[in-house]
């Protein structure tokens, strides 16, 4: 029987297990690689080079796009499914098949005769993996504390995450990813394991990569937590539908929970626009190499597991709404500057 402290632990690794799909693939290696296979291919097709970034930033939002609604229109589903019978272990372990599939088969995006659409398919099925995994994991967080320290918890797991990100960013800049023109990684060597750098087989690595990150650091978390006996509101799949629709059609008069889940979808929908799109805009508009990007990734996520530990912190001392408040203060800045920035100017300086 697991202790407490170790369950919380294993809850933790999951974030360290999961966190290079967002690090690695999502914003700063995978995204910027495909944006710039896509222009050499849209370009060998007789587009301008600024056509080219232009419509491989459109063929990439798309994807995300519609990968997008189709974890919104289903994650109230499976919520109201997995409340109802309590079973979220099940449903972890699926989800952690599409996670480890769609990383694995991004190894076969290739910068010749590149099959973008199946690249885009592929990174949905590993996108809707994490995202829906991630929902169940945070689900069995009462089972592992009370409401006080849940806050200090929910803080710290993130933080461990974010440094999971950063050790597997180090590792893909220093022994795999190779610079397009040299050929050699941020120390100046060529990839390991015998990979062609002339076919990038390095940065192709950032699939397989992820998905065998994530089967090994998710252990801790399957031999160590557990779902509580008895949860869930024993209701069947029919009746927990029905709840659910009851909810949607009473927020009409649960004036603070519709601003709240108004709120919070504005808020979730600009991070995961920067997080989606940050690495593409990067390579396309700013001129930044993924060694660049991934110099810049790294110290953007020590930033970032400094202030969510700091975060979880105020949660447990002064309640979660002052800590969101400033934090929507801070994405508005961040995206204001961001909207400013040119490769030549800031706000026309």
């Amino acid at each position: 029987m697991a202790t407490k402290r170790q369950r919380i632990w294993g809850w933790y690794f999951f974030d360290w297990a999961s966190q290079p799909y967002s690090t690695l693939l999502l914003t700063f290696v995978f995204s910027p690689y495909f944006a710039s296979v896509a222009v050499a291919a849209f370009v060998a097709q007789g587009m301008t080079k600024d056509a080219a970034d232009a419509a491989a930033t459109a063929y990439w939002a798309g994807g995300q796009t519609v990968f997008g609604l189709v974890i919104a229109l289903l994650a109230p589903i499976l919520g109201a499914i997995a409340d109802g019978t309590g079973r979220r272990m099940p449903w972890i372990w699926g989800f952690s098949a599409l996670y480890v599939l769609g990383s694995w088969m991004l190894w076969y995006l290739t910068p010749v005769q590149p099959d973008l659409f199946m690249a885009v398919i592929w990174f949905g099925v590993g996108l809707i993996g994490m995202e829906f995994t991630t929902i169940f994991t945070n689900s069995l967080m009462p089972d592992l504390t009370g409401d006080d320290d849940m806050g200090k918890i929910s803080g710290s797991g993130s933080a461990f995450g974010y440094l999971g990100g950063i050790v597997a960013l180090i590792v893909m800049l220093v022994l795999f990813n190779e610079n397009g023109e040299s050929g050699k990684t941020l120390i100046g060597i060529s990839p390991i394991l015998g990979l062609d750098a002339v076919a990038r087989e390095g940065t192709r690595a950032v699939g397989p990569i992820t998905a065998i990150w994530y089967v090994v650091f998710m252990v801790p978390f399957f031999l160590w937590v557990k779902e509580a006996r008895g949860g869930g509101t024993g209701l069947g799949l029919t009746q927990s539908l029905a709840d659910l629709g009851r909810l949607i059609l009473s927020l009409k008069q649960r004036q603070s929970l519709a601003a709240h889940l108004l709120s919070s979808m504005l808020y979730r929908d600009a991070l995961n626009a920067l997080y989606a799109m940050g690495g593409i805009y990067a390579v396309n508009i700013l001129g930044w190499t993924i060694t660049q990007l991934g110099i810049f990734g790294i110290i953007g996520a020590l930033s970032a597991a400094l202030f969510t530990w700091v975060g979880g912190k105020m949660d447990s001392a002064r309640g979660p709404k002052p800590v969101i408040a400033l934090s929507i203060g801070v994405l508005i800045a961040v995206c204001l500057v961001v909207a400013g920035m040119s490769r030549q100017d800031f706000f026309g300086v």
